[in-house]
C-alpha cells in the first residue's frame, strides 16, 4: 500500500472518528441524566471530557491531512440508540446504572480499537504527531474502561 492510499485510509477514518465523537458528545448529557449512581456520574463527567480532548485531537489530525468530518457514522449511532432503548428497560436504578456502565464499556472498546488500528496507519505513513495524540486517546480509553469496570464491581457489591 503506497504513503498516499494509507494516508486517504486514515483521513477517512479520522473523518469517521469526528462524526462518532458528535454524536457521543450529543448523547452524553442524557446518558449523564439516566445515571443514578454518584460514582457512576464522576465517570461520565470526566468522560464527557475525556471525550472533548479525543475530538480535538481528531479535529487536529484531520486538519494536518485537510480531511473533515464524515456524513455519518452509523456504528456509533446505532450504538447510542441500541443502549438508549437497554436503558429504557430497566427495572431499577442499580440495574440502568449497569446498563450504562456495560454501554460505555462497548463504545470504549469501540474507541480503543479504532484508536489502535489509527495510530497504525499514522506510524506507516510517517506521521508521529498524529500517533502520538492518538495514542494518548487510546491510553485514556483503556483507563477510562477500568473506571467503569471498578464502578460496576462496586455496584454490584452494594
Amino acid at each position: 500500500m503506497t504513503t498516499e492510499q494509507l494516508t486517504a485510509l486514515l483521513t477517512f477514518s479520522l473523518a469517521a472518528m469526528k462524526t462518532g465523537s458528535t454524536i457521543a458528545a450529543a448523547a452524553a448529557a442524557d446518558i449523564r441524566h439516566d445515571a443514578h449512581d454518584s460514582q457512576l456520574q464522576v465517570v461520565l463527567d470526566q468522560g464527557t471530557e475525556t471525550a472533548r480532548q479525543w475530538a480535538a485531537r481528531i479535529d487536529r489530525a484531520l486538519a494536518e491531512l485537510g480531511g473533515e468530518a464524515a456524513p455519518v457514522n452509523h456504528a456509533v449511532q446505532a450504538h447510542y440508540e441500541v443502549d438508549k432503548r437497554l436503558r429504557g428497560f430497566a427495572k431499577d436504578e442499580a440495574a440502568r446504572d449497569l446498563s450504562i456502565i456495560a454501554s460505555g464499556q462497548r463504545a470504549l472498546h469501540y474507541w480503543m480499537a479504532i484508536f489502535e488500528t489509527v495510530r497504525t496507519y499514522a506510524v506507516r505513513a510517517g506521521l508521529p504527531q498524529i500517533a502520538q495524540e492518538i495514542q494518548a486517546s487510546r491510553d485514556e480509553a483503556k483507563l477510562a474502561d477500568e473506571q467503569h469496570a471498578r464502578v460496576a464491581e462496586q455496584i454490584l457489591s452494594a
